[in-house]
């Protein structure tokens, strides 16, 4: 297992986990606020619908298509 931090929390996922599937494990799934404060989910899962969009070590990615490594930061909210 691996420990990233999501929104602040520990978490332990396989290695071999997309952030996308992180969301789910340790959060409320969704990867976004939108601009009316609704939760956004990821949508396509294979980054086409660009609705998984959140911070990872301070740059915008897809969750998607980006795969945990240890000590990543994931951040969901502004």
């Amino acid at each position: 297992m691996i420990e990233i931090t999501l929104d602040g929390h520990a978490l332990e996922v396989a290695p071999g986990t997309t952030v996308a599937a992180a969301l789910n494990l340790g959060g409320d799934g969704c990867s976004r606020t939108s601009v009316s404060d609704q939760r956004r989910a990821p949508l396509c899962g294979m980054g086409i619908c660009q609705e998984c969009r959140v911070s990872i070590d301070g740059q915008r990615r897809l969750a998607c298509q980006t795969i945990c490594v240890a000590g990543m930061t994931v951040e969901t909210r502004p």
